[in-house]
């Protein structure tokens, strides 16, 4: 059983994953610190209003956080995936920077768990992948201070997820019935994942954290059920109801060094007992019925 209490610092409290994380584990007892930037937009966490200390990075010395609170994990769930910017300085910032920073504030105060957002995908796709392969070698190496854990995602998806990522683009165009969506040939699979499954992941990993000596830990979090983009979007169109949309397959190149069949290795996350339990039918048919809804008010 974890000790009661336990102080939690999270980053990325603010964006999608971040935010349904923070409103499954409040319901637990660990006190939740949320670093964010004065310009964040916190409605995924208004309702939590009370109950989180929020400090804004730009604002604050970030020493001072560690130095007033004693942080037993920080989870990293801050992500920059270049999709709006082209300097490569911001998303590492975001990406390798700030983490290292809490790196190794954390082990100046003696914080005893580390866990980062990663990404399954091949560094060489981008500034987003590099950076983060980058800041996995840098959590390695302080491996011997505290409990380092990795979480390798493949593709999560749900309702009100950034509008740039894929999953939320492609139902958006759905939705509104573009004339023409252009794609690759669509012939790479993914281990699409919903959200809450995601997020059931992540308290899993957090919740037995405490029993891990220190070192270096890396789970893979996915579904067993690999689906060919292509088969991923002309579904996505049948549950949309969407009979005027053209999906012009083979308009678009793959990326460079684009994961065709990803291998993932479930092993360590089934043995805390996690299981899925969205298939991707089901995760789209609830997505798309809550998108057609509106944003919550």
């Amino acid at each position: 059983m974890k000790k009661t209490k336990e102080t939690l610092l999270f980053t990325g409290g603010t964006g999608f994953l971040g935010s349904n994380i923070l409103h499954t584990i409040i319901k637990d007892d660990y006190k939740l610190i949320v670093l964010k930037r004065s310009r964040s937009n916190i409605n995924r966490i208004k309702d939590l209003a009370g109950r989180l200390i929020l400090f804004d990075l730009d604002l604050i010395d970030l020493e001072q956080v560690l130095k007033q609170h004693h942080i037993d994990k920080i989870v990293h769930c801050a992500t920059n995936y270049g999709r709006t910017v082209s300097n490569p300085l911001e998303i590492m910032e975001a990406n390798l920077m700030l983490p290292l920073r809490l790196l190794e504030l954390g082990k100046k105060y003696r914080v005893n768990c580390f866990i980062n957002t990663d990404t399954i995908l091949d560094k060489g796709i981008n500034y987003y992948t590099l950076s983060k392969s980058q800041f996995r070698q840098w959590l390695e190496a302080y491996a011997a201070d505290s409990v380092c854990i990795n979480i390798e995602l493949e593709h999560f998806y749900g309702p009100f997820d950034d509008e740039s990522k894929f999953v939320s683009n492609i139902i958006h165009k759905l939705l509104s019935k573009v004339e023409q969506i252009d794609l690759t040939e669509g012939k790479q699979k993914r281990s699409f994942i919903y959200i809450d499954d995601a997020v059931k992941a992540f308290v899993k990993i957090i919740d037995n954290s405490h029993s891990l000596n220190k070192g270096f830990y890396n789970y893979q979090v996915g579904s067993e059920e690999k689906v060919a983009i292509r088969e991923f979007v002309e579904m996505a169109k049948k549950l949309t109801n969407n009979n005027k949309t053209k999906l012009n397959f083979g308009a678009l190149l793959y990326r460079e060094n684009e994961i065709m069949n990803p291998r993932l290795d479930l092993a360590k996350l089934t043995a805390l007992g996690w299981q899925p339990g969205i298939s991707l039918a089901e995760g789209l048919a609830k997505m798309i019925e809550i998108e057609r809804k509106g944003w919550p008010q």
